[in-house]
């Protein structure tokens, strides 16, 4: 559902700001951890490293599903870093989009599937019974 947000100022610029990326949606502790994790990158592999030579989809989806996997289990912060595994998640796919926006980004994905189909398919509206009648 999109809100319409009325601004009082009158000012030309806020309509045209008001159609850009709304960048202040984005929560500020989310931007933290995100730094933290992107700060100890840095540190291992250097800055803004995967804008010098391309990276691989496959390594970096692999690393975030280790890191929402060790979350999902119950850990917090990778013992590596001390950073929260749900920050190093994002850097993962922070990384992803950047490189794919700088042409830097090698897509190793498989064949396309059958998931997003399955996805809509099994949304609330339309998931299958469950029930046997035992």
């Amino acid at each position: 559902m999109e809100q319409t947000v009325a601004y009082p100022d009158n000012n030309p610029k806020t309509a045209v700001g008001a159609a850009k990326v709304q960048l202040h949606l984005v929560p500020p502790s989310a931007k933290h951890y995100l730094a933290l994790a992107l700060a100890d990158g840095a540190k291992k592999y250097g800055p803004y490293n995967w804008r010098d030579s391309a990276i691989s989809v496959s390594v970096y989806v692999a690393a975030a599903q280790r890191h929402l996997d060790a979350f999902w289990d119950g850990e917090d912060c990778a013992d590596d870093s001390g950073v929260h595994h749900l920050a190093h998640a994002m850097a993962c796919f922070a990384l992803l989009l950047d490189a794919k926006e700088v042409g830097m980004l090698h897509d190793d994905r498989p064949t396309p599937g059958g998931v997003p189909a399955l996805q809509h398919a099994f949304s609330n509206k339309n998931l299958p019974r469950t029930d046997t009648g035992d």
